[in-house]
């Protein structure tokens, strides 16, 4: 094949800007998780240290479609963490739980499309 402009190799790769948006998304984020009351940023926080010990290669946390009775199961043992703290007695077992499920629900799909855009399974 003959071209007739010459362009580096290095110009065919990627576009600088590709993750910016990625990179401005994660700071927004962390600016909303900023304006978390205690409760739910100490929630947050063991939610997050859940999800860092799932995250390998082959978690269930990335199957297709995850388990769930194993998501549950993964929020009561949070529920359980989190309510041996003194401050956390005050709230119902329901609400808290529901505040669990809905943190660690949104933190598992912030990590799967983050996966996903990282492979390259845009159109899986």
């Amino acid at each position: 094949m003959i071209y007739k402009d010459f362009y580096p190799f290095y110009t065919s790769y990627a576009n600088p800007l590709l993750y910016r948006g990625e990179k401005e998304q994660e700071e927004e984020f962390f600016l909303m998780k900023s304006y978390y009351p205690d409760t739910a940023r100490k929630i947050q926080e063991k939610v997050e240290e859940e999800c860092d010990l799932q995250d390998y290669e082959g978690s269930r946390l990335y199957d297709e479609y995850p388990d769930r009775f194993m998501l549950y199961h993964l929020g009561r043992k949070i529920v359980d963490e989190v309510k041996s703290e003194a401050d956390m007695e005050a709230m119902s077992d329901g609400l808290l739980g529901d505040l669990v499920e809905v943190l660690l629900f949104h933190e598992i799909s912030r990590r799967r499309c983050r996966r996903r855009r990282c492979r390259g399974d845009f159109y899986r």
